[in-house]
C-alpha cells in the first residue's frame, strides 16, 4: 500500500513538472513557430517527456495486486 502511494505521488509530481514545461513552451507559438514545430520541440526535450513517465507511474500504481490466496 505504501509502495502504491509513493508511486502515485511520484507520478503526479512528474506529470505536473512535465506539464508545467509544456505550458511554458506555449510561448513559442507566439514567436512564429508552427504547431508541428512546437510538437517536435516538445517531443525532443527531456523535461517535457517526463509527463509520459509520470502517467506510466500513475497507471502502474492503480494496477491491482494479485492475490495468491487459495479460496476453497
Amino acid at each position: 500500500m505504501i509502495k502504491k502511494l509513493i508511486l502515485r505521488l511520484t507520478g503526479i509530481l512528474m506529470t505536473s513538472y512535465g506539464l508545467m514545461f509544456i505550458i511554458i513552451y506555449l510561448n513559442l507559438l507566439k514567436m512564429n513557430y508552427t504547431f508541428i514545430e512546437y510538437l517536435i520541440y516538445i517531443l525532443t526535450h527531456a523535461e517535457c517527456l517526463i509527463i509520459f513517465m509520470g502517467i506510466i507511474l500513475i497507471v502502474i500504481s492503480f494496477r491491482k495486486e494479485k492475490d495468491y490466496e487459495l479460496y476453497i
